[in-house]
């Protein structure tokens, strides 16, 4: 059973264990241990979540599977950018899934989620960022464009 469900403050213990893991896999092929290991602590501690969790303009969802959360994704919706010409368009700031979850197809129905969400925010799009080595995002967020359908 997969669900999806808006996080709240109380989540940050699942989204900071989640994060170490998968953001460790998805990018110590593409920087050093060091820069790795900076940022999860920078980035990935419960202060530094619930702090996030807390901003209204922060909108984390997690993704379980069989009641146990493995992924979850942060948007901003209205989010500027210089470059972009759009008005309302949405950043996806953040998206991971657990590696012993691939291939369930859980990150693209969390990425259909928020594409959804954009949509019924009236967002005309949607932008990131993704660190260049991340070849496997990269992949995935391709793939999801280049076979658009309305979610």
């Amino acid at each position: 059973m997969i669900s999806v469900k808006r996080a709240t403050a109380e989540d940050h213990r699942p989204i900071v264990a989640i994060g170490k893991i998968a953001v460790a896999e998805a990018h110590r092929d593409s920087t050093s241990a060091e820069n790795l290991n900076e940022y999860l602590e920078k980035n990935y501690n419960d202060h530094a979540i619930k702090e996030e969790l807390d901003d209204p303009d922060n909108i984390y969802h997690m993704i379980s599977y069989n009641g146990n959360p493995v992924g979850f994704s942060k948007i901003i919706l209205n989010a500027k950018e210089p470059g972009i010409v759009a008005e309302n368009v949405t950043k996806l700031d953040r998206i991971y899934l657990l590696k012993e979850f691939y291939g369930l197809k859980l990150g693209l129905e969390l990425m259909n989620f928020n594409i959804r969400l954009a949509v019924n925010n009236k967002q005309s799009g949607i932008w990131l960022y993704t660190w260049i080595g991340n070849t496997r995002a990269i992949d995935f967020y391709l793939k999801r464009v280049y076979n658009y359908r309305k979610p």
